[in-house]
């Protein structure tokens, strides 16, 4: 198991995870992704969390749209950081979903990304901010990165 569990309700919702997972991959991250369901797989899901500490997981990735129970769901069954990312649906355009997680009740906290790829992307890099404070090379990585963006920015010309 990885540093960082990525974990899907569907496999459908691997089309907004996919951008923080190529996240994961720049920064050469040892992570698992994984299908398991808080509604058609509980039991499955309980004892994956439950067991992924021991297993050397710092930090979970939780994606679902819809009812978007799985990141509650997982922040119930460990005291390690779970991040939420809403996935977009059809009928409600990641309302629901993001509702569903991040209305969580006191005692069960977890964070919340925006909905959809750009929260994915966010997701990955907050875990990896989280596993920065105890790892050094990771925090470098960030700072290029944060560093490689301002300069994206920086060459920008716009011609008005």
């Amino acid at each position: 198991m990885g540093k960082i569990a990525v974990i899907m309700g569907s496999q459908s919702d691997l089309e907004t995870v996919q951008a923080g997972i190529d996240i994961l991959k720049e920064f050469k991250t040892d992570f698992e992704v994984k299908v398991l369901s808080a509604h058609r797989t509980p039991k499955e899901l309980a004892h994956y969390v439950e067991t992924a500490s021991r297993k050397g997981a710092k930090v979970f990735i939780a994606a679902a749209g819809g009812a978007a129970a799985l990141a509650g769901v997982i922040a119930s069954h460990t005291t390690l950081p779970v991040i939420g990312i809403p996935v977009e649906t059809k009928s409600l355009k990641g309302l629901d979903s993001l509702l569903s997680t991040v209305q969580m009740p006191a005692g069960i906290p977890l964070a919340c990304m925006a909905i959809g790829r750009a929260g994915a992307k966010n997701a990955a890099l907050f875990a990896l901010e989280i596993l920065a404070i105890t790892d050094k090379k990771i925090e470098k990585k960030l700072k290029d990165y944060k560093r490689q963006m301002r300069r994206k920015i920086k060459k920008i010309k716009l011609k008005v």
